[in-house]
């Protein structure tokens, strides 16, 4: 397996250095499920740090790969839209009113305004009451795990434990929370041969079945005045506060995404780092207070979100290129998270770094992901738990990967635990 690997990478870094930079389109959705995309920003960082690629299935765009240069189109939110209206956050174009957009998809003042009723749910005083529901599921997810046999990490730890959380958020139905992590996925990949459905209309049928439940539930707490989970906030809130359901579907989808992937995958790739890196699984087992700072490492690491779109408002200079208005800009903070020049050597994975969260994992400006604290507290818990009862999970395969660009994440992991 590792040799295989091994030539897979081999192979990827000679086709990146081979092809000419006019012909770099990095947002080939076949790098990612492969994991051969690391060469290709590797280049693109050293040679030509903003790209721009005229021809894909996406249109043309702008690729931003170096970490200053992240920062500075992510905290410039004036000079690079976020707005719907003008394709959204992603390198697909995304247009749809911003009435029906979610929060992500806005920019300030309107963002701000809604962005504000749901950050009660992330405070440090939320994330402490929430934390000893967290371990106790985490440890009976745990104490179920299979031992001595072959079995799904990502099935049975990573979607488990986030389907549990989202549905605590939400007051979602705790019998229909893997309805949850899968509409996640389905917002997010492609259909077709290799995807997690084959065609469209698939994809439509499981999604309109699963946000009828949203619909049901919001007009149920937009009734009685709800409590404190999002749908409730959301529903109260007359800055989100909506009759038509495609006016407010968009930020329980974010919700949804956002609440689901961080966490889920960046569990998954904590352990394949580990797993990659026997000296450093060794050293946290031997000291599980080196979680602070293996945390973020995981998170730098596995950059659980590939990339973030922004849609130039004027003429701007980035990195001695100039973008010109209405060009697409995509944030690759896949890559930023490996530039050498930002981080000390970015390329390995170091639980003890000394700035941890030096990374563009959760974004930049206005935009920094919301859910950040609940997202490393999950983490930081569930490898409490594991650490406390398992001298190592093996990883026995290779992952199989969501076919995304957007989302770097997991379909399945297999895994042993030896008795």
């Amino acid at each position: 397996m590792a040799d295989g690997s091994a030539q897979i990478a081999r192979n990827a870094r000679e086709k990146a250095y081979a092809t000419p930079l006019e012909d770099f389109h990095v947002a080939d959705v076949a790098l990612f499920t492969s994991d051969t995309h690391w060469p290709w920003f590797e280049r693109l960082r050293a040679e030509d740090p903003v790209h721009y690629c005229p021809e894909s299935e996406y249109g043309p765009y702008w690729s931003v790969t170096k970490f200053e240069d992240i920062i500075a189109v992510d905290g410039n939110h004036g000079g690079f839209s976020s707005d719907s209206e003008l394709g959204g956050i992603s390198i697909e174009n995304n247009y749809e009113p911003r009435a029906r957009a979610s929060f992500i998809s806005l920019d300030p003042p309107t963002h701000d305004a809604q962005r504000k009723v749901v950050t009660p749910m992330f405070s440090s005083a939320s994330m402490a009451n929430l934390e000893p529901l967290i371990r106790e599921r985490a440890g009976r997810i745990l104490d179920e795990l299979p031992i001595g046999e072959t079995f799904d990490f990502v099935d049975k730890v990573s979607i488990e434990l986030t389907s549990q959380m989202l549905a605590t958020l939400f007051d979602f139905p705790f019998e229909e929370r893997r309805l949850l992590p899968r509409a996640s996925d389905l917002i997010l990949t492609t259909p077709g041969p290799g995807g997690i459905v084959e065609t469209e209309e698939q994809r439509q049928l499981e999604l309109f079945s699963t946000l009828t439940k949203f619909v049901a539930l919001w007009d149920q707490r937009k009734a009685s005045g709800g409590g404190d989970d999002l749908i409730s906030m959301l529903a109260r809130d007359p800055a989100t506060s909506r009759q038509d359901p495609y006016d407010y579907m968009g930020n329980l989808v974010l919700l949804t995404v956002a609440g689901s992937d961080t966490t889920r995958h960046s569990i998954t790739g904590g352990l394949i780092a580990l797993d990659q890196n026997p000296d450093q699984y060794a050293r946290l087992r031997a000291d599980p207070s080196l979680l602070a700072g293996a945390v973020p490492e995981i998170i730098r690491w596995q950059s659980p979100v590939a990339h973030m779109r922004r849609t130039a408002t004027t003429d701007v200079e980035v990195g001695g290129k100039t973008i010109k208005k209405g060009d697409k800009v995509v944030m690759w903070y896949v890559s930023g998270n490996r530039d050498e020049t930002a981080i000390d050597d970015a390329g390995a994975f170091i639980i003890d770094r000394t700035r941890p969260r030096h990374h563009v994992s959760f974004g930049f400006g206005v935009h920094r992901c919301v859910g950040n604290r609940l997202a490393e507290m999950q983490l930081r818990v569930v490898w409490e738990e594991m650490l406390k009862r398992f001298e190592r999970i093996e990883v026995v395969g290779e992952p199989r990967r969501l076919k995304s660009n957007f989302v770097k994440g997991y379909e399945a992991l297999p895994v042993r635990i030896a008795g």
